[in-house]
């Protein structure tokens, strides 16, 4: 940002936060805290951190009078969470903390990412829920501000977890490390990974089967361990393996040198169906026991819109680009450095690239962004 855009979006934050009811977590003064400050000209972010407050009056008022950037809480406690290294904080537990970013997930305009990472929060929200037990009582859901979710976990059960535990948690999120031989033992499964694995083995086998001879052969012989001979028995018995995974189980389909190539590829089209049954989470975050994460209701200094709770049964009806604006319709001129469709506030902008007239909250957005400056 130039100074006249840094200044601009500096007086949005500052209106906001001396008029916004802002929250502050559980153990406030157990936290350590970490702000972002605006640097005019700068395109390195600088972190001000190793702070702790003794209250929320205290930390309040210093938000108002600094207005950051970005306003970061740890989701660990400490003892002493303003002592300068992580050594001398005294480490007493963290938070269980998942973080979905659409970045991670998928590529694509704004709003396209939004919906699916939408999608990946509703379904690691069903894994905690139904699958491993968890109290949506004890589930803090919260929309970044800018292109995913967080999801806290504040069951004490977690709070004592090291980096070890809360790793095995996320793989089972992300369906990491999965052994076919424990997946389909036992009756044919309704729920959890031994039902996923299995509908993304059809979808796989439906979708060869939808290929030409030669793209099936082709694709399968690209795989390691796979021959002509393997191969001509597994095209035969397509539909009977269809068949045998939606129903009992025939074992011997775990020697099959196809189907074990087939289930062990890192990459290829097995991997993305199966990739699709899971919930693309963040995988450090979760792991990380001292990890900074957003403050709900504080700004997102990379697109200006709020740091939103909400209720977890309140996600499927819950717009961001509607729901997390703070900003208003009033109108402000700027320079965009090129053509972009920007949906917000229920309506469609097409900003040219030049000079253009559009509402504040699209004017804050674009401005964070560093797709324009004011004009």
């Amino acid at each position: 940002m130039n100074p006249a855009t840094t200044e601009f979006v500096r007086q949005r934050f500052t209106e906001y936060y001396r008029k916004a009811m802002l929250v502050s977590p559980s153990s406030l003064a157990q936290r350590e805290w970490g702000f972002v400050l605006f640097n005019p000209g700068s395109a390195e972010m600088r972190m001000r951190r190793h702070i702790a407050f003794a209250d929320r009056v205290e930390l309040f008022d210093y938000i108002k009078n600094l207005v950051p950037s970005h306003l970061y809480y740890s989701s660990a406690y400490y003892e002493k969470p303003d002592a300068p290294t992580m050594g001398e904080k005294g480490w007493c537990g963290a938070d269980l903390i998942f973080d979905l970013d659409a970045d991670h997930i998928v590529k694509g305009p704004y709003d396209q990412m939004l919906s699916r990472v939408k999608t990946e929060t509703e379904k690691l929200l069903a894994m905690l829920t139904d699958e491993l037990g968890i109290d949506p009582k004890q589930i803090d859901l919260v929309f970044s501000g800018g292109r995913g979710y967080h999801v806290h976990v504040k069951d004490l059960a977690f709070r004592g977890w090291g980096s070890a535990e809360r790793r095995e948690l996320v793989d089972y999120i992300c369906g990491i490390g999965l052994d076919p031989t424990v997946l389909f033992a036992g009756f044919p499964p309704s729920s959890g990974w031994p039902a996923r694995f299995r509908e993304a083995l059809i979808d796989f086998i439906t979708w060869l089967g939808s290929q030409s001879e030669e793209e099936a052969t082709g694709y399968l012989t690209s795989l390691e361990g796979v021959g002509k001979e393997s191969l001509a028995g597994f095209l035969k018995k397509r539909d009977a393996m269809i068949n045998g995974l939606r129903g009992e189980f025939d074992p011997t389909l775990l020697k099959d040198r196809v189907m074990k190539a087939v289930m062990h590829e890192t990459g290829g089209e097995f991997r993305k169906r199966l990739n699709e049954k899971a919930a693309l989470a963040d995988e450090p975050v979760t792991t990380d026991i001292k990890r900074l994460i957003r403050m709900p209701t504080s700004l997102h200094g990379g697109s200006g819109m709020r740091v939103q709770p909400l209720e977890v049964r309140d996600l499927f009806e819950f717009d961001p680009l509607l729901d997390a604006v703070v900003f208003s319709t009033r109108e402000v001129k700027v320079d965009a450095r090129f053509l972009i469709t920007m949906p917000m506030l229920g309506s469609t902008y097409q900003i040219q690239k030049g000079i253009s007239t559009v509402p504040e909250a699209v004017a804050v957005f674009l401005c964070c962004r560093g797709i324009a400056e004011i004009a």
